[in-house]
């Protein structure tokens, strides 16, 4: 098995081809700090609208080696920390308009990939999501009610044998499923990407690390970018960058990916419309079926690092490996045969409160994204042609959406973001465990940690 090496993904597309470093001072009109998805998405919209914009893209490694080239692969429609927490602020109906520019964004990443032959295994066949306790089955259904009283969420509930015809999980409860949701492969999406944006004339300085960002300028250790527009991208490093050590936490999450299954396995457990797939656990995974036939499954793993530490070449602890194996095979008993190829971890940013944020201070030029919390796949595309409306300066329907300049305070210092962190997930896992012993209500513990994270 390989563990880290950044990704399966990177593995199996192959290291991509250095580019330079930057060499001493240079300016431009904008310059971007982060080659994942944010950043290049925005560099491509603002390019696209105004293509002599000078735009210049800072990365410490590589275009991708963050999460934008490490995640599961999940291009679907989830408003980070849910769309309730914008009624009470902006009403119930930009809540709903902020879900219809998700749904449609789904939409926009495959429209784009195709424009430009960017080849990612894309298959949009919806998320879809299996309770198989009695306490996830009654999650289950209060979500599907609630959401049939929301305009554009288009939930459908699915009894335990329709459920099982679509994917066969062992013990399948009930399900649900949404239209909005395509599976991917994430390198060659962010490499595809990359490409796109340098045929447009845009510059990735790889091999350069931002030290601080400030206005008009990016200081580099390699020199220095004048701008009118910073803009960070920078997601789980953005404890890295001078002055934001506790702006947002670097939640850590982990995958394993399976040998290529054959035929006879994918006739027990079915998968074949690309559906993304999850649970209710309070400690949930995520999965896909791949291109190539294996299974690709993730979860939070060791969830966070004493002191906003940062992962590197994604290596992943052997019993986090263990216990994503273990959910692999309960889900489905006929691959306890396969082998596990590869595990590796990376890194995603959390806001105290959960909620990702696109903005600009024109007073300052500087703008931010982020925040995303395991959901920037798709929202990501949102935040770059965000970006691009509020820097050309436009009064559009996106600039006007609920999360744009959304603020929020800094985490605790240590050693409390640990225990918090750390305890949260302490009390999911109490609570998945009660739950398949045959408790069918959310204990104390496990309802409080929902209502820290945002999540209830």
């Amino acid at each position: 098995m390989i563990n880290g090496h950044v990704s399966h993904w990177w593995e199996q597309i192959g290291a991509p081809t250095p580019r330079e470093p930057l060499h001493g001072d240079t300016q431009v009109d904008v310059a971007i700090v982060g080659a994942g998805y944010t950043g290049l998405w925005t560099a491509y919209y603002l390019k696209r609208e105004q293509p002599d914009l000078r735009i210049a893209i800072i990365e410490q490694r590589h275009a991708g080696y963050g999460a934008s080239g490490r995640n599961g692969g999940w291009l679907t429609n989830s408003i980070t920390g849910g769309r309730e927490q914008y009624v009470t602020t902006h009403g119930r109906d930009a809540a709903e308009r902020f879900q219809a520019a998700m749904n449609a964004t789904v939409d926009e990443v495959i429209a784009v990939a195709a424009a430009e032959g960017i080849d990612a295994d894309l298959k949009k066949g919806g998320e879809f999501n299996v309770a198989y306790t009695p306490a996830q089955a009654q999650r289950l259904r209060g979500f599907v009610e609630a959401e049939a009283q929301w305009r554009h969420a288009d939930v459908e509930l699915l009894e335990a044998a329709a459920a099982r015809e679509q994917i066969n999980v062992e013990g399948t409860l009930a399900a649900a499923w949404h239209p909005h949701a395509a599976r991917i492969q994430p390198a060659k999406l962010v490499s595809g990407l990359a490409a796109a944006v340098e045929r447009r004339g845009v510059e990735i300085y790889e091999g350069t690390r931002a030290l601080s960002l400030e206005p008009g300028r990016v200081v580099t250790d390699r020199g220095t970018v004048s701008a009118e527009f910073v803009v960070r991208a920078t997601e789980g490093f953005t404890a890295n960058l001078k002055g934001l050590h506790r702006a947002w936490l670097p939640m850590n999450s982990s995958l394993i990916a399976t040998e290529p299954l054959p035929a006879s396995v994918w006739e027990q457990i079915g998968w074949d419309r690309g559906q993304v797939l999850g649970d209710f656990a309070h400690v949930y995974m995520y999965a896909q079926r791949t291109a190539d036939d294996r299974i690709a499954i993730g979860g939070r793993g060791v969830p966070y690092k004493y002191g906003s530490r940062t992962d590197l070449d994604g290596q992943t602890p052997q019993r986090t490996v263990d216990t994503l194996t273990e959910i692999l095979h309960r889900f489905f008993p006929s691959t306890r045969g396969a082998a596990i190829e590869h595990a590796w971890s990376g890194v995603l940013g959390v806001p105290r409160d959960w909620a990702a944020t696109v903005g600009l201070d024109r007073g300052t030029g500087l703008a931010w994204a982020g925040g995303y919390v395991g959901t920037g796949v798709t929202t990501t595309n949102l935040a770059g042609r965000t970006l691009t409306d509020l820097i050309l300066g436009r009064d559009t329907e996106l600039a006007g959406l609920p999360w744009v300049n959304h603020s929020v305070r800094k985490w605790e210092i240590e050693p409390l973001r640990w225990i918090a962190t750390h305890g949260l997930y302490a009390a999911y896992g109490h609570a998945d465990r009660a739950e398949a012993a045959g408790a069918t209500k959310t204990s104390r513990i496990a309802a409080l940690a929902n209502k820290v994270a945002g999540r209830s």
